[in-house]
């Protein structure tokens, strides 16, 4: 969800931004260099979305901030507790435009991290990849559940009826506990631009994933509920009509 971001305009300049300020951090221990070498960053940073390895770069610093925040968190040595984005390989690519102006190679460190959120939001998104696994096995027990009661049932319109109006429920909550969330985390502050934009845009597209299974969700639970009560009326008695010898 995250990989659409590397092509936002807005994205892209701040983080340009950002890791042009981290390069000339770097490069601020050697005197007057930075002086000569900032229009050569600039220059860089203004580029690198139009570089072509720019996409790959993008991909890179998105798996290594998702193995360093919730697959391996013991192997960031400057790790802090907070939610952070490992801009490295993005780093390396000003560097060695950089490097094409100054004659001289220059390499990244092995990471280069940009605060995303607080350690509360890092612990949260944890928790959610190790509760992820048990959405497929919940499904998978819907399914069994579904078609047992199915079996057994002694009227099964009226069962297919109570399915899809229980499955209107959960959807009408999963999008209120949608909202909710993406309404407290649109209203954190995320301390810098890079941040604020990330999640701004993070959160829209996963709302936009999200509304994709909520519409799927409804329509299945919407086509229950209208085949139930029509297979309801349809299996309904009819009374006999009794007519009186007069």
């Amino acid at each position: 969800m995250a990989e659409p971001l590397g092509n936002d305009s807005k994205f892209q300049s701040a983080l340009a931004s950002a890791t042009a300020k981290t390069v000339s951090s770097q490069l601020g221990s050697f005197p007057g260099l930075g002086t000569i070498v900032e229009p050569i960053i600039e220059n860089a940073t203004k580029s690198l979305s139009s570089d072509p390895a720019y996409p790959k770069a993008w991909a890179e610093t998105l798996r290594r901030s998702h193995e360093l925040t919730v697959v391996d968190p013991a192997a960031n040595a400057n790790d802090k507790g907070t939610l952070n984005l490992d801009v490295a390989p993005l780093l390396q690519l000003v560097l060695t435009k950089v490097s094409s102006g100054l004659g001289q190679q220059l390499k990244a460190p092995d990471q280069v991290l940009i605060s995303l959120g607080t350690q509360n939001q890092r612990t949260v998104l944890v928790r959610l990849s190790e509760l992820a696994p048990l959405g497929f096995w919940m499904a998978v027990g819907s399914v069994l559940a579904f078609g047992l009661s199915l079996l057994i049932a002694r009227r099964r319109s009226t069962t297919l009826a109570l399915i899809g109006l229980g499955g209107l429920v959960v959807v009408a909550g999963w999008k209120l506990l949608l909202t909710v969330v993406s309404q407290n985390l649109l209203n954190t502050q995320g301390g810098n631009q890079v941040a604020d934009l990330f999640k701004q845009e993070y959160v829209s597209a996963a709302t936009s994933n999200f509304d994709g299974w909520i519409l799927i969700a409804l329509i299945t639970a919407g086509a229950l509920l209208l085949i139930g009560l029509v297979g309801r009326v349809a299996t309904r008695p009819r009374r006999a009509l009794v007519l009186s010898p007069s």
